[in-house]
């Protein structure tokens, strides 16, 4: 679901919209024709897993709308069992989410995501991918979603005490 340039922008498009929702910084993405690697702060809203969640959901309804408004209103009953999901219901072995906790750590990981869409042919280098938060770390150029915006967090301090 992935495969096209209008996917992809659209998928960054929702996940700038969920960033802003949820309140968590975009530390780096990749999004490649059939997944996305994405290295995130906690968010200040809610947890990674319903960040995630959002993202997919959002995501979801929006290529499905999209379908639903290009079929043919006469071919509609081909489609009334076809299925209505985009995303994996459970996670593949290689999929995981993963806590770093150094720089050094942050650094590899991001090395490894953007180097992805050439390792796997799909660039010949990391800022000819466009769909990488690479260009704003290499070029400090803007994308459609905002990287390091470390501004949205905020501290959090329990109430005094009665």
């Amino acid at each position: 679901m992935l495969g096209t340039p209008r996917r992809r922008d659209l998928l960054l498009t929702v996940l700038e919209q969920v960033r802003k929702r949820y309140e968590f910084v975009v530390v780096g993405y990749v999004v490649m024709p059939e997944h996305i690697h994405l290295l995130i702060s906690e968010p200040q809203q809610k947890n990674p897993s319903t960040v995630m969640q959002a993202l997919k959901l959002s995501f979801a309804r929006r290529v499905l709308a999209q379908a639903r408004r290009r079929r043919n209103p006469s071919q509609a009953r081909l489609f009334d069992h076809a299925p209505q999901h985009i995303w994996q219901k459970r996670f593949r072995h290689s999929d995981y989410d993963f806590n770093v906790w150094t720089e050094r750590k942050r650094i590899e990981k991001l090395r490894y995501m953007h180097r992805n869409p050439v390792k796997r042919g799909l660039a010949e280098s990391p800022e000819l991918w466009r769909w990488s938060s690479f260009r704003a770390y290499f070029l400090r150029e803007a994308g459609r979603v905002r990287v390091n915006a470390w501004e949205v967090l905020k501290m959090r301090m329990p109430p005094p005490a009665a």
